[in-house]
């Protein structure tokens, strides 16, 4: 280049230098050189601040983990031995109060045995504790769950024999239950009340034949049977058959039947009789034609069918004594559900 030309370059050169645009333009871009800079040392320092706290995390969740690892076979180790020794202090613990209930010289020597069972079970747990490690002192893994499977055996075992010995308990439970209920069944039917079925018709329309009937064998234990109640006793010394009618007459009184068919008590007409069936015919009085005196303890008793029941009229009935009578027919079951007037 001549001498020329270069000082027309450094002359161009000096005149923009000295451009205030350029000088502006060279300003700003300094400007964002620097704030771009600095962005990504921030970044830069955020992602290794980042790297930094996940591998923090990373070495304390390892730490962790490995803790975990040897506290659960710490625990492990420590529940099967807590286990098998509270079993032993157990058995040891019932066989000292067994032993305790023994007479004073059977006392001593179960004192000893109770004393040699302990050391027993401490040399069975140690060598327990020992087989659950191998030869370098490290938890075997494998022989602690044979360990657990064997108490759990073990458990299941003991826990069948309970429950077969529940099983035999209940059966005497339910065998007593049976006979408890047989016992009240039976105590019911002999001195509370029985099922009883009419057999004839003597007490129509009160009830029928084939009418099942509830008898109550309390209530004379208690008090006397009343006018108007039906009652049953037995025919005679037959104790097999057995007669159902209504009393009429009362300790005491007087009984007569008219030739209308009229019953008199006391020689006053009966009153409240709504439950013949018809008047009585003459030729149906029996012994009532005549003036019948009750004894202390006697009742007469008509059927409601008046001319067709045997009754206190005919001689082999006659009058009824209390203790003969077996009890108050109270309820009826078929033919007519409900109580018995």
């Amino acid at each position: 280049m001549s001498e020329e030309n270069k000082n027309v370059a450094d002359a161009l050169n000096d005149i923009f230098e000295d451009d205030p645009a350029k000088k502006e333009r060279d300003k700003e871009i300094a400007k964002y050189e620097k704030k771009r800079q600095k962005a990504i040392d921030k970044e830069q320092k955020k992602v290794a601040k980042k790297a930094a706290k996940e591998a923090k995390e990373a070495e304390k969740k390892t730490a962790d983990d490995e803790q975990e690892n040897k506290e659960k076979s710490s625990w492990s180790w420590d529940k099967a031995v807590a286990e098998s020794s509270a079993d032993a202090k157990a058995e040891t613990a019932d066989k000292s109060e067994e032993a305790s209930q023994k007479e004073t010289s059977e006392e001593a020597a179960g004192a000893a045995k109770s004393e040699s069972s302990d050391k027993t079970a401490e040399a069975v747990n140690t060598d327990s504790s020992e087989e659950v490690y191998n030869e370098d002192g490290e938890l075997d893994e494998k022989a602690l769950k044979k360990q657990l499977r064997k108490e759990k055996k073990e458990a299941k075992k003991k826990e069948k024999a309970e429950k077969e010995v529940n099983i035999v308990k209940d059966l005497i439970f339910l065998c007593i239950y049976i006979i408890i209920v047989i016992g009240i069944c039976w105590a019911v039917l002999t001195f509370v009340g029985q099922r009883t079925e009419v057999s004839g018709e003597s007490m129509s329309n009160t009830l029928h034949s084939g009418d099942t009937l509830w008898i109550d064998k309390l209530e004379y234990e208690f008090g006397s049977p009343k006018r108007f109640d039906v009652v049953v006793f037995p025919y005679g010394d037959d104790d097999e058959t057995f007669f159902i009618k209504r009393i009429i007459g009362l300790p005491g009184e007087t009984v007569y039947i008219d030739e209308d068919g009229v019953i008199y008590i006391n020689d006053e007409p009966l009153e409240g009789d709504v439950y013949g069936r018809e008047a009585i015919a003459s030729d149906k009085r029996g012994v009532a034609a005549e003036e019948i005196t009750l004894g202390d303890d006697e009742y007469f008793v008509l059927g409601d069918n008046r001319n067709n029941s045997r009754d206190s009229r005919v001689e082999d009935v006659g009058n009824i004594h209390k203790k003969d009578i077996i009890g108050r027919a109270v309820f009826r079951f078929t033919g007519g559900f409900g109580k018995i007037e």
